[in-house]
């Protein structure tokens, strides 16, 4: 019988502990001694173990959690991916956008609430972000800036952007946020291009609206078909992440789909997760060998 490959990577724990961790989960789970991928130095740690047999995936990550330690079965379907496609608020870059610019209107608490309701699935993506914007009515759109200038890029983001597209690989950052900061990270970061709303100014200052068409989850899904369409490739060369129910779309469609951080609905649903790994990660996922990160 086939052995099953596993791999287990944490940006949570340094070398020593990681193999200390690898080590008790090989006893509990009767894993072969543990291949590290990663250098001793690097902040996120990244290990293959092999079993006899398929493991119950949802035990081992339980008790890999318990460890700081994300765990994922590799397949056939872990290979080098043509197209990259990720969300942006809370997967590349930390922290909602909105919610930043909700805190500098002096309204921080009002708009994050209504943020975590969508996306935990909880509130339609329109009514959610039309409910958000019109508090944000008549702010000065100076605010604008002060979000870009507080965004603080994700790490890992650097090294997965530069070593795909190092491969001549494509990278699109689509976002249900806005075009002022995704033209911003995706500049900063090296994508290919960006897809995001459009916030609304008048005057000088924010409407409270937004200038249609509306990218939500649904059309996330669809600009992965076209992005497909345009390289020439199909869904599976495709790698999507992102952390939040209006993913789900994206992230099921891609013939890799990873939740980052993920939402307790997204998890639910999304087989590859990470939780306690660096966006570096999604390299391993990938099958990359180290010697092939580029580091910018």
């Amino acid at each position: 019988m086939a052995s099953t490959t596993y791999l287990f990577t944490s940006s949570m724990v340094h070398h020593a502990d990681m193999m200390t961790a690898m080590s008790r989960l090989s006893d509990q789970f009767q894993l072969t001694a543990p291949h590290f991928q990663s250098k001793q130095s690097d902040i996120c740690q990244a290990a293959r173990a092999y079993a006899e047999s398929q493991l119950e995936l949802g035990l081992l990550r339980q008790a890999a959690a318990e460890l700081s330690l994300d765990a994922n079965e590799l397949t056939m379907t872990n290979t080098p991916k043509a197209l990259l496609m990720a969300d942006m608020d809370a997967t590349i870059i930390r922290g909602e956008s909105l919610d930043e610019l909700a805190t500098l209107a002096g309204i921080g608490p009002e708009i994050a609430q209504i943020t975590a309701r969508a996306m935990a699935g909880e509130l339609d993506f329109e009514a959610a972000l039309t409910a958000r914007l019109s508090l944000l009515a008549g702010e000065e759109a100076g605010l604008l800036d002060k979000v870009i200038e507080n965004t603080v890029i994700t790490n890992g983001a650097a090294t997965l952007l530069a070593t795909m597209r190092g491969q001549g690989h494509h990278a699109y950052l689509v976002s249900g946020g806005f075009t002022f900061l995704t033209n911003h990270v995706a500049a900063k970061l090296g994508f290919s291009g960006h897809y995001a709303n459009e916030i609304e100014i008048k005057n000088g200052l924010l409407s409270g609206g937004f200038l249609p068409p509306l990218l939500d989850k649904s059309a996330k899904a669809r600009i992965l078909a076209e992005l497909c369409s345009q390289h020439d490739i199909t869904s599976q060369d495709v790698i999507a992440v992102g952390d939040g129910a209006n993913d789900m779309a994206m992230l099921t469609a891609a013939g890799l789909g990873i939740a980052f951080e993920g939402k307790p609905a997204l998890r639910a649903q999304i087989s590859d997760q990470l939780s306690f790994s660096d966006l570096s990660a999604l390299l391993y996922l990938q099958s990359y060998d180290r010697a092939d990160f580029i580091t910018p």
